[in-house]
């Protein structure tokens, strides 16, 4: 059986080497009580913190999903209380053309008064249908112009495209509004019918009337089936915006799990470690005693 002999210099090493452990794990200590992490970096727990880039990368992915919610839902709030003004204007009109048919109000001066109200709404609906969110028309499909319909004519300006939001992982809301599906096609929508109207009360010409009425209510059916449309996305923006702070808040969760440090139980190890090394320093100074050399020094 072979001994090993301990010299001197391997005692002195080696109660170096435990001294300066027990000093790191005191200062790692110090250091998650300082910052309350228990992980301040990747080799503190390589599972931990893979866990923790990964959970940050998906509360990163939440939060976007979120902040296009919000945005969608300020684009569909914009369409829906613009769709509620026109409609108003639309029944006013309506009641216009009504009073134009009936036989009280036949004079031309009254007739005249009337068309002159209806033009009125006819340049302010197409004002509306302008209407934007952000310098964006919310009507204009995805144009870059900055109106869905010519000012004047009410021609459309605006193109096909879809305003999408992405709120999950696959999932994506229309969050405009098609011009055309609420107004109608060119020479055939509510404003070329508030031309029609107009011009039919100065004339006094009651079938024309009567169909201009008949149209503006179809119209009145189209705004209606729009702002139903708009009120089935909002429901999906807002259960979505939820759903996403919902998962923001239980990945947070998941994140103080990984990386945060107990710090009452990190406290009371730190007072363990700064005793276990003031008695590791005690037990070296009494090993380490003075050899027979220092004294013949």
């Amino acid at each position: 059986m072979s001994v090993v002999r301990v010299t001197q210099p391997m005692l002195v090493a080696s109660s170096l080497r435990n001294l300066q452990g027990g000093l790191n794990k005191y200062a790692d200590l110090q250091e998650q009580l300082s910052t309350g992490k228990r992980v301040n970096r990747a080799s503190d727990s390589p599972s931990d913190a893979t866990g923790s880039m990964r959970t940050r990368v998906a509360i990163s992915d939440q939060n976007h999903y979120v902040r296009n919610a919000e945005n969608g839902i300020g684009w569909l709030g914009t369409v829906d209380t613009t769709l509620s003004s026109m409609a108003d204007s639309t029944r006013r009109a309506r009641e216009l053309g009504l009073q134009g048919v009936s036989t009280g109000t036949s004079s031309v001066n009254s007739r005249e008064a009337l068309a002159v109200e209806v033009d009125q709404i006819r340049a302010d609906l197409i004002s509306q249908a302008n209407t934007t969110y952000l310098g964006r028309p919310v009507f204009g499909g995805t144009t870059a112009g900055a109106a869905a319909f010519d000012t004047t004519t009410g021609a459309y300006l605006g193109d096909s495209g879809q305003v999408m939001r992405t709120v999950a992982d696959g999932v994506q809301v229309r969050v405009d509004m098609p011009g055309t599906s609420v107004v109608g096609p060119d020479g055939a929508s509510l404003f070329d019918d508030l031309t029609t109207l107009s011009t039919a009360l100065r004339a006094g010409d009651e079938t024309s009337m009567r169909t201009a009425l008949s149209n503006l209510q179809g119209r009145l059916n189209d705004i209606s089936t729009a702002q139903a449309t708009v009120g089935a996305s909002y429901k999906r923006l807002e259960q979505a915006s939820q759903k996403g702070q919902d998962s923001v808040v239980a990945l947070r969760t998941t994140l103080s799990d990984l990386e945060d440090a107990d710090l009452p139980q990190t406290l009371m190890n730190l007072k363990m470690q700064e005793v276990a090394y003031q008695a590791a320093l005690g037990a070296t100074s009494k090993a380490l005693q003075p050899s027979l050399i220092d004294f013949l020094r």
